[in-house]
């Protein structure tokens, strides 16, 4: 105990503080000077620092994909499949109402881990239309579909003819019967003599 009422005696008699106020004044002087040296860094702790961080392995690029969308002409559901964002050099291609599109600018959404990515690769109009994500919707059956969700569907339709380029269709053999009927009546019609 001899050192200790020594050590409080001293510490009056420097600095006229308590031992307690000396030690809180002390701590914040040791964490300020901390504080500026941390702002002055040597170039060897730089040199250091940028060796620790090249040894750090840098994350793949994303692989490039063509500037321009390619043009696939038709093609079938099966052959869509293969668009789907499994191959990254693949570009992502999403079909609605027949027409396909490419997405590939949007593969944070559409590619793989993405919160649409059940829709690359597919024929997507079902489940756009009931904005749904069950994979059962996900074709181009529209039969049972309602106006408002025909609404909706031509929508969606509308904002990716504006937002995407169209760089196919579906085979018309592989579409299904509610749209080829349609496309099949539009075409009659606009041949109809009164249109001409």
């Amino acid at each position: 105990m001899g050192f200790f009422s020594t050590l409080v005696a001293t510490i009056y008699a420097y600095t006229g503080l308590s031992p307690m106020g000396f030690f809180t004044i002390l701590a914040l002087m040791v964490g300020v000077y901390h504080l500026v040296s941390g702002m002055f860094v040597s170039p060897e702790e730089v040199t250091t620092k940028v060796e620790k961080r090249s040894s750090i392995p840098e994350p793949e690029p994303e692989p490039e994909l063509p500037a321009e969308p390619v043009q696939i002409g038709e093609v079938t559901l099966e052959e869509l499949k293969a668009y789907d964002g499994s191959n990254p050099k693949k570009p992502l291609l999403v079909a609605i109402k027949g027409n396909i599109y490419d997405v590939s600018r949007s593969r944070m959404f559409y590619g793989p881990g993405g919160p649409y990515s059940l829709f690359a690769g597919r024929d997507a109009s079902r489940a756009l239309a009931l904005m749904s994500f069950d994979h059962n919707d996900l074709t181009g059956n529209l039969e049972g579909l309602s106006d408002s969700e025909l609404d909706v569907l031509q929508d969606w339709e509308e904002k990716f003819m504006e937002k995407y380029v169209k760089v196919g269709q579906l085979a018309a053999k592989r579409l299904p019967l509610q749209i080829r009927t349609s496309t099949t009546v539009m075409l009659n019609h606009c041949q109809s003599p009164s249109l001409r």
